[in-house]
């Protein structure tokens, strides 16, 4: 697991010298460092937009754009790690625009679990956590929908849900807790799916390093 200590002040990793560069949401983090570590994936540099941006998806192209600006002359190819995230096909046509990949999915609940099972669930139904949003359910569901001051809003948000699904990047028992605690503070049933990083992890590892220039 990634530690806080291997994330600069500002909570982003720190930048390196590899030939790829991964523009990415803030709240997969922790995911794409361990990928890299893992897979020894030293071609790539990963440059993370605030997570915060997650509730926020029409700040998202401005963001990507000035990130690609200001660092896009330095490297070979940018990769998005975003899916859709809720910019209704904007952020795909402004990827066209520029040249760039992104991954393919409508959002991180997808490809995690992988998008073809998870369009075949069709749960309407369900409320999804993540590792991340696990760790900052207070920060970005709990507080920015005012539930801490007006718990009697959560039959508002929530009433039409059934369940929350963890869906579990890894085997970490307090954080399998800390979502049960979510799913009872919403009133809702619970359920964990470990997912791994599903298609994060193979979408990443066919992004692969430029060939050396030829003598």
């Amino acid at each position: 697991m990634i530690s806080d200590a291997e994330l600069s002040h500002d909570g982003l990793p720190p930048a390196g010298q590899g030939q790829i560069l991964l523009i990415a949401c803030g709240a997969l983090a922790r995911e794409i460092l361990a990928l890299k570590a893992a897979n020894s994936w030293a071609h790539m540099d990963l440059h993370c937009l605030p997570a915060i941006l997650h509730n926020h998806p029409d700040r998202i192209i401005p963001a990507l754009r000035a990130a690609v600006a200001k660092h896009g002359a330095d490297y070979h190819d940018i990769f998005v790690v975003y899916a859709d995230c809720g910019t209704g096909g904007l952020l795909q046509a402004a990827c066209d625009d520029m040249g760039l990949r992104m991954v393919a999915g409508p959002h991180c609940y997808a490809f995690f679990e992988g998008v073809d099972a998870f369009a075949a669930r069709d749960e309407m139904t369900a409320f999804y956590l993540t590792d991340f949003l696990v760790r900052q359910f207070d920060a970005f569901v709990w507080e920015p929908l005012g539930l801490h001051k007006h718990p009697a809003l959560r039959d508002m948000y929530f009433g039409n849900y059934e369940k929350l699904v963890y869906q579990a990047q890894t085997d970490d028992a307090a954080l399998t807790e800390k979502a049960q605690d979510c799913a009872a503070r919403l009133g809702l049933a619970f359920e964990r799916r470990f997912t791994g990083y599903g298609d994060l992890a193979t979408t990443l590892a066919s992004v692969t390093a430029p060939p050396p220039p030829s003598a």
